[in-house]
């Protein structure tokens, strides 16, 4: 099984990118949250799980390891396939998808296409207390400078900016590796909305 594939990105559209490493191109198929996250990049390490079928080999990537590790999690889910999470990854953030599960939310998860009734209650029971105990470690662990992240996502939010686009942006700005102040962080985000 692959782990993850670094090289320079080739082709990249909202479903898919190819990216080269080796002199080989590889088909990657990614969510929208993934292909937010790789806009404007020319290199990057892309998180890979594989899916092995009678008539294809698919590669599925991640910008980074916990939105790979909730695929993961969506996939043990009887009826939820591979290109099903994709879809759910890409009409929701990984963090509003685990707190759906988390809280109960059937109509949140039901809104994504090709998630019914039974399908949401389904991933719901499946998942609940497996994303409650990943979760918890994520919040406390996510990154060192977590609480420069919250007062900069308050401050945008506080500002009239949409939440999604909020997090999505100050994602990016921390996967880039560079962090200063919450006005630097909350500066470099208002470029990006």
């Amino acid at each position: 099984m692959y782990e993850h594939i670094s090289g320079n990105i080739t082709e990249l559209t909202p479903a898919n990118l190819i990216i080269e490493a080796g002199g080989v191109g590889y088909f990657v198929n990614i969510s929208l949250n993934t292909y937010s996250l790789l806009s404007g990049k020319s290199a990057t390490l892309i998180f890979l799980h594989q899916v092995v079928r009678d008539d294809a080999h698919l590669l599925f990537g991640f910008a980074d390891k916990p939105e790979r590790d909730l695929f993961r999690q969506l996939i043990t889910v009887s009826g939820i396939g591979a290109n099903t999470a994709r879809v759910m990854l890409s009409s929701l953030s990984p963090a509003e998808i685990r707190k759906a599960i988390s809280g109960g939310n059937v109509e949140v998860l039901k809104a994504v296409k090709g998630i019914g009734l039974k399908s949401a209650q389904r991933i719901i029971v499946d998942l609940k207390d497996k994303l409650g105990k990943i979760a918890e470690g994520e919040d406390i662990f996510a990154a060192p400078d977590n609480t420069i992240r919250q007062e900069s996502l308050s401050a945008l939010i506080m500002l009239g900016f949409p939440k999604n686009a909020v997090e999505k942006a100050i994602n990016q700005i921390l996967a880039e590796g560079e962090t200063g102040s919450v006005e630097d962080l909350v500066k470099r985000a208002l470029k990006k909305l």
